[in-house]
């Protein structure tokens, strides 16, 4: 029977599922939002920009992609959600069209010391396996390969069903190295730098921070071994339970403690921790007293004997993650084995994301927690780019940071490779090869803090151009090459450079001038100028380096506490009110006693999510109520933290509030282009961009002759970074000398002398491949660099 002819099927009408192509915003106010609404296209590339502190994060990252993560927290149940951190519905009307979130930020990753590229991406996993099946000798299953799996055996009595028992054993093989336990570097403690031999415990032998005679600790020791004897005479005895005595109980008036000999203690309390995370006297006190050696036994390997004895065509796992990634990357290819073929694939296809990514020059053993903020976005970035996921929001935080303009152009096309999957991309970025590539563009502003929060254009990348903001009319900006340059005051000598992958670096960096480091990713800035210039700038010369790295403080930390504005603040508050400063801190004596000064008060809900609520008492202002009876030029000290840097400026220069310490502070501040941010907002809020900023306001009163500088255009707005390149001429003007690491075309641009490295990345890199002025290199276009800023100044 023949077949009826086929019909064309009428397509249906669009099905009503299809309809959600938008995420809908209504009424955000999280931080200085002001009642905004937007509508951004689903599956599209939405960029985000506006000056420094325009709104552009409490929009993207603190509602949208705050929400997202709540409500898929939500789904969990109340006591998986007991393990969450916990998250308070943001600040907004209506929040419709939402899909999962997954935030690839700057945060630095994980500083545990056992943390690599390799166990942050899959890559490690899958070596290891590799090396269990195709690994000569055969020493185990995969876990003979980590170097966070340590071996470890026993023997135990099984009771059986009839009542007999049954001796049985068990044995893990690991791969770690038992002697620096899979950390790569032994400690050595310097015992001078703990105590004082010549002086008793009741003298203050013990120089370790928070080690007081008459604290805790002080009577803990005193328990167990003489108090008033110097420790020089102690017996041999006594000696050995003061530095190495087990952990154990005691009784000390009567309440029960734990006795632990100092070296365990001080093990457990400062040497388990990473050491950047310390406080800044203790980690001062750690850099005296301990001294990391590479571990003999594995020689920084982190891997056991057995688990180095196995290889695969001549090659270790130590060998392997050791290696650059790209060369990694080809080795793979090289491996012709049909029994793991589907692992090969995997394996190989990761390792050319990162070449791809542009972080083919780094090694999988690299710790995780020396990656610089864009290397670490990036390597998040590799666990999504073989992802099946589709219809997911994937939101970005300045994917270019870090990135040479050679390579925002691969960094371009991963973005549009995510979104061209079925995936919504938002992404706040302010450089302008990288807004040119958007699909739809939110301008926030018109300025920073009050003065921003709102929407001033939204629309296409032409439109945001022809919009006349303050965006639109900077991004084709192009800054001349500078005419004429300031001579060299003297000169820092580098000579045999070979820190990570410098090639025995012979440079002179001259002194009294703008000199700008650059180069492609991975080529060897950093490695030049913090490890040789930093390092090796002899005593006679003041270094003051100011890098990227998180600003540790609490939720309790804010831009006064940290650059010591608040000292003089209190002072004042107290002179003029005849009391003690210690009531104007909401860490101290002044604290509103319900909530202890924080503001708000933190409820735990024990399986369920916790939540925080302003305090009802002191409404949020961290003060009891007889504190803010006293003011200062007609304010309580909670309205001068409310205060912005730039109103507080003015409050503090004239009047009865007239300051001149207070005034000196918030005026480098200013310069630094910190004007909006409010005196008593947390450090906890702050931007990479932001908190280098701080950073540099803070050390700016230092006594320093030379000044290195990361990447100080992180997190500007094309408009803020002409008022940086203002105040690094002034601080040159000022007779400094500054060097600064940077990618920016109109900072090389600025330069009075380049130095750039290359001409590749990893062990293609560094090389000192020009010196010079900026006109000189691109007159040359020698280099990469100089072809990419011939192009910017449009010569």
């Amino acid at each position: 029977m023949s077949k009826p002819p086929r019909t064309e099927t009428q397509v249906p009408a669009s099905h009503v599922a299809d309809s959600h192509d938008l995420i809908r915003v209504q009424g955000a106010r999280v931080n200085n939002l002001k009642d905004v609404s937007v509508e951004l296209p689903k599956r599209r590339l939405t960029v985000f920009t506006g000056v420094s502190g325009s709104g552009k994060s409490s929009l993207v990252f603190g509602t949208i992609a705050a929400e997202s993560q709540r409500m898929i927290n939500e789904t969990y149940s109340a006591f998986v959600q007991g393990f969450m951190p916990t998250l308070a519905r943001p600040e907004v009307d209506v929040l419709d069209g939402l899909t999962t979130a997954i935030i690839v930020d700057q945060e630095r990753m994980g500083a545990d010391p056992r943390s690599t590229v390799g166990t942050a991406t899959d890559a490690n996993a899958m070596l290891r396996i590799l090396f269990s099946r195709l690994g000569k000798p055969h020493i185990g299953s995969p876990k003979a390969f980590a170097f966070n799996v340590p071996s470890v055996s026993g023997a135990g009595a099984i009771k059986k069903a009839d009542g007999t028992t049954e001796k049985r054993s068990f044995s893990v093989v690991g791969g770690m190295c038992p002697r620096c336990e899979g950390r790569g570097a032994v400690t050595d403690i310097d015992l001078t730098q703990l105590f004082d031999e010549s002086k008793s415990l009741l003298e203050g032998a013990i120089t370790v921070p928070g080690y007081s005679a008459d604290g805790w600790f002080g009577r803990i020791f005193a328990a167990v071994v003489p108090a008033d004897r110097p420790i020089a005479k102690f017996t041999k005895k006594q000696r050995e339970e003061f530095l190495h005595g087990e952990a154990r109980r005691i009784k000390v008036d009567n309440i029960n403690l734990t006795y632990e000999g100092l070296i365990p203690r001080i093990q457990k309390s400062f040497l388990s921790k990473d050491v950047d995370s310390l406080q800044p006297h203790v980690r001062a006190f750690v850099e005296r007293a301990v001294t990391f050696t590479t571990c003999p036994d594995c020689d920084g390997t982190r891997l056991s004997e057995a688990a180095r004895s196995s290889r695969i065509k001549k090659i270790n796992i130590a060998d392997a993650c050791s290696m650059q990634i790209s060369d990694l990357a080809e080795w793979v290819r090289g491996l012709d084995e049909p029994s793991v073929a589907p692992l090969l694939e995997a394996l190989g296809e990761t390792l050319d994301s990162f070449v791809e990514i542009g972080l083919g020059y780094l090694a999988l053993d690299r710790p995780s927690g020396t990656l610089s903020g864009g290397e670490a976005q990036r390597t998040k970035m590799i666990r999504h780019l073989g992802s099946s996921l589709t219809d997911v929001t994937y939101v970005f935080d300045e994917p270019t940071i870090g990135l040479h303009p050679h390579d925002i152009q691969r960094m371009n096309e991963l973005l549009l490779r995510l979104r061209d999957k079925g995936n919504t991309v938002l992404v706040v970025e302010h450089k302008p090869e990288a807004i040119a590539i958007a699909d739809h563009v939110v301008d926030l502003g018109p300025g920073a803090g009050t003065e921003g929060g709102t929407v001033c254009f939204e629309g296409t990348v032409e439109g945001l151009r022809a919009g006349g903001t303050l965006t639109g009319r900077h991004l084709d900006d192009r800054a001349a090459v500078k005419e004429k340059v300031r001579q060299s005051s003297g000169k820092l000598e580098i000579r045999g450079a070979s820190a990570n992958n410098l090639q025995d670096v012979d440079v002179d960096v001259p002194l009294g001038q703008l000199v700008v480091v650059t180069g492609v990713s991975g080529s060897g800035k950093s490695s030049l100028v913090h490890g040789s210039l930093v390092g090796g700038a002899g005593d006679d010369v003041g270094v003051v380096a100011i890098g990227q790295g998180a600003i540790r403080g609490s939720r309790r930390s804010n831009p006064a506490t940290y650059t010591g504005l608040l000292d003089p603040i209190r002072k004042a508050f107290a002179k003029v009110n005849g009391v003690k400063p210690a009531l104007f801190s909401a860490n101290s004596e002044g604290a509103c006693p319900t909530c202890n000064g924080a503001g708000v008060i933190y409820t735990d809900l024990g399986m369920m999510a916790g939540v925080a609520t302003t305090c009802e008492d002191c409404e949020g202002k961290r003060f009891q109520a007889s504190v803010l009876d006293y003011h200062l030029g007609g304010r309580d000290i909670s309205e001068v933290l409310a205060m912005s840097v730039a109103e507080a400026e003015e409050f503090f220069g004239a009047g009865e509030a007239r300051t001149p310490a207070a005034h000196k502070i918030l005026g480098r501040l200013v310069d630094v282009g910190l004007g909006y941010l409010r005196l008593g907002q947390p450090l906890t809020t702050l931007s990479g961009g932001e908190r280098q900023r701080i950073k540099l306001a803070t050390h700016m009163g230092e006594k320093g002759d030379v000044y290195v500088l990361d990447e100080p255009t992180t997190g500007l707005h094309l408009a803020d970074v002409e008022q940086l390149l203002g105040l690094l001429d002034r601080l040159v003007d000022a007779g400094k000398s500054v060097i600064v690491i940077e990618h920016h075309q109109a900072v090389m641009a600025h330069a009075d002398w380049i130095i750039d490295l290359g001409p590749g990345a990893g062990h293609d890199g560094g090389r000192i491949v020009f010196e010079g002025t900026p006109a000189d290199l691109v007159a040359a276009r020698s280099t990469l660099t100089g072809e990419h800023l011939a192009a910017y100044v449009g010569s």
